[in-house]
């Protein structure tokens, strides 16, 4: 698959996660994709919980989903929210972040989107920038 057929895949399987979503006491769907090192796609919705902060994004969904299917490597990932995403863009929170950094590079697109299509992009590196990641770990 070339570049625009995996953002369309990717799209496409984050806007179906999003619809999946468990969130009664937000109302804010979330819906994450995630293109691994053998082509897979990884898909994850955020659930909420009443004790908030047990909560799970969807990103970190699609982590476990992707980690599941033995990936190792993500290549992309494609975030879809709701809102004015030109104003106040969906983007992985800090923590997804920081989650993301274990199992992508600095320069992996972060590409964000509400359900009528694809908005805004940036890198991992540009989203976090100076990262702490599994090298600095490394013997």
């Amino acid at each position: 698959m070339d570049a625009l057929h995996d953002e369309q895949a990717l799209f496409d399987a984050a806007a179906a996660a999003r619809l999946q979503a468990y969130a009664p006491y937000s109302k804010f769907l979330v819906g994450a994709a995630l293109l691994d090192e053998a082509g897979r796609i990884h898909a994850g919705c955020n659930v909420e919980n009443a004790a908030y902060p047990q909560g799970v994004c969807a990103e970190a969904g699609a982590l476990s989903a992707l980690v599941l299917a033995g990936g190792r490597q993500v290549l992309a990932v494609l975030v879809v929210g709701a809102g004015d995403i030109a104003t106040q863009p969906c983007t992985p929170c800090g923590g997804c972040r920081q989650k993301l950094r274990e199992f992508a590079m600095p320069g992996t697109p972060i590409v964000v989107a509400d359900p009528s299509g694809l908005r805004r992009r940036w890198t991992l590196a540009q989203l976090l920038p100076e990262s702490f990641g599994p090298e600095h770990l490394a013997p």
